[in-house]
């Protein structure tokens, strides 16, 4: 993989007000300076006990704390994100084979919710806490239509040899809403990955990058969902030099 097809890659999304400890940015360009974007450090490790990988990247801020403000519409909708680009194959995380850089990332966006099978924040309501963090499995490919040069895969509806696990938001790109939990804490973001749900695999490698990115349902000459700005990289080049350990 080379590295200029890593850079744009995260998935993140937006988030509407000032709950759940989060702070309110009223003006995008905040992101670039704000330490809770700043990678300090990546981890990812493996717990025979639970048999799950856990992956954590730690900031110089608190981690999950900053959120972007109420877009008012899906169109246009900004995306903030922790993300793990990985070495994992597609097939490894339930899609068909298909090119691209497998990553989880983990997202926030008050706009709308694309977890239809998961109520992270426990009110009985399925399709209002599209704010709190929730992981996403996608497949980034290069896109120099969009600043950060990458953009979430998509398909043609209508495409049968598309596969998407049947936890999947239902929109034409390669995505998944697994349910694994985030937790964050101080300057810490975690998400606990069930081994049998990547196909039994530790032996990937992985990096860690927060980013902006922004959906688009009005533009065809742009993806859906695109990399516009990459914050912080862990290994300073995208080369997924990480491996977990045991």
């Amino acid at each position: 993989m080379k590295n200029q097809t890593l850079i744009a890659f995260l998935i993140a999304i937006f988030c509407p007000q000032l709950i759940w400890g989060q702070t309110q940015l009223q003006h995008q360009d905040n992101f670039k300076t704000t330490p809770d974007f700043k990678i300090k450090e990546v981890n990812a490790q493996y717990n025979a006990e639970i048999a799950s990988i856990v992956l954590e990247i730690q900031v110089n801020g608190v981690a999950g704390k900053t959120v972007s403000e109420v877009h008012g519409s899906l169109d246009g909708a900004p995306v903030l994100g922790y993300v793990f680009p990985t070495t994992l194959n597609a097939r490894d995380v339930g899609f068909n084979e298909t090119a691209g850089i497998v990553a989880l990332a983990l997202t926030s966006h008050p706009d709308f919710d694309d977890t239809p099978l998961w109520d992270e924040n426990s009110d009985a309501v399925f399709d209002n806490d599209g704010i709190i963090w929730h992981p996403h499995w996608v497949i980034l490919t290069e896109d120099k239509r969009v600043a950060g040069g990458l953009a979430v895969k998509q398909f043609d509806a209508n495409d049968k040899s598309v596969k998407l696990p049947p936890t999947n938001p239902g929109m034409p790109m390669y995505m998944d809403s697994p349910g694994y939990p985030v937790i964050t804490k101080g300057n810490t973001i975690r998400v606990v990955v069930p081994l049998y749900r990547i196909n039994n695999r530790t032996d990937f490698k992985f990096d860690g990058v927060t980013a902006y990115m922004q959906v688009n349902t009005s533009d065809a000459q742009r993806p859906m969902l695109g990399v516009y700005e990459v914050y912080s990289v862990a290994s300073g080049n995208l080369s997924l030099p990480y491996s977990v350990s045991k």
